[in-house]
């Protein structure tokens, strides 16, 4: 995707990063997941940077639907899946306390 090589997050950045989204919930853990949603495609860059420079990986992006900006504009929901590679990382212990099961972008109720 991107050139990790010049752009690489150092850990507390990303961890920072990675909390600030679990809060505005752009990112949720499903099962051993980490699901992450944004209407911005460079987001998910950042998201796969952060999610790099913690030891995990990016598992795939898809566009999930489009999303009315407006009376007008419609733009595209991506849908970023990851994993950490350790089972008990402590961002899923920050999402239990500050986080929800279902991202802003969910239409459930």
């Amino acid at each position: 995707m991107s050139n990790l090589k010049s752009q690489m997050v150092l850990p507390p950045i990303a961890d920072k990063k990675m909390q600030a989204w679990i809060r505005s919930r752009h990112l949720i853990f499903s099962g051993q997941f980490l699901i992450f949603e944004t209407l911005d495609y460079p987001t998910v860059e950042r998201f796969e940077e952060c999610i790099i420079s913690l030891g995990g990986c990016l598992i795939s992006v898809e566009p999930t639907k489009r999303v009315w900006m407006g009376n007008h504009r419609q733009v595209i929901l991506y849908q970023a899946k990851g994993s950490l590679h350790t089972p008990h990382h402590e961002l899923r212990q920050y999402w239990f306390k500050y986080g929800s099961f279902q991202t802003r972008f969910d239409e459930r109720v």
